[in-house]
């Protein structure tokens, strides 16, 4: 069996990278063409992933969109539809016994203790509701903002976001750490 690790990182570059794609590629290739290759990399992430259900349902309302002629929206809705997955992830992980921080913080600390699963539920609520906003977010951009904003919104403000949430919790656990071994 072939490793798909290289393409699957691919592929998720280009995710990431997907807003400035769309910035540079709409006025030299053209909605419909930009929307199809779109599309295509759904399909191979699929594919590499076997993922089929989870990609079809990202897919559809851009296929839809597509479909009833508005296909500029329908490019811009890939943030939207990234965000709302990952509220979909941590705030449905939430409903089961494990939230998915905890599962995350299990890997490198299996006997974790009480404080730390409190802590790993409200972290996994603070992702959550971050990822709302996000996706509030994305959509407004989408819908009302140029593409030069929608761009810098999803393509650089959104990560800067992501990263400091990140950052911020990874100071505050250390600090909570240290206040439960003291």
């Amino acid at each position: 069996m072939t490793d798909r690790r290289p393409l699957a990182l691919l592929l998720a570059l280009a995710g990431l990278m997907y807003p400035l794609m769309i910035l540079w590629l709409l006025p030299h290739a053209g909605v419909r063409a930009l929307a199809m290759a779109g599309l295509g990399l759904l399909l191979a992430r699929a594919v590499i992933t076997r993922r089929f259900l989870q990609n079809g349902l990202f897919a559809l309302p851009i296929i839809i969109l597509l479909l009833a002629g508005q296909d500029e929206l329908g490019l811009r809705l890939y943030p939207v539809l990234g965000n709302l997955m990952m509220l979909v992830m941590f705030a449905g992980s939430l409903m089961g016994p494990m939230p998915l921080v905890e599962r995350l913080a299990r890997i490198s600390e299996p006997d974790l203790p009480e404080a730390g699963i409190r802590y790993t539920r409200n972290v996994t609520r603070v992702w959550a509701g971050f990822f709302a906003l996000n996706t509030l977010a994305a959509l407004a951009t989408a819908v009302w903002a140029d593409l030069p904003t929608w761009t810098l919104y999803n393509g650089a403000i959104s990560y800067l976001l992501t990263a400091a949430l990140f950052t911020g919790e990874w100071i505050v656990r250390q600090y909570v750490r240290r206040s439960h071994t003291a």
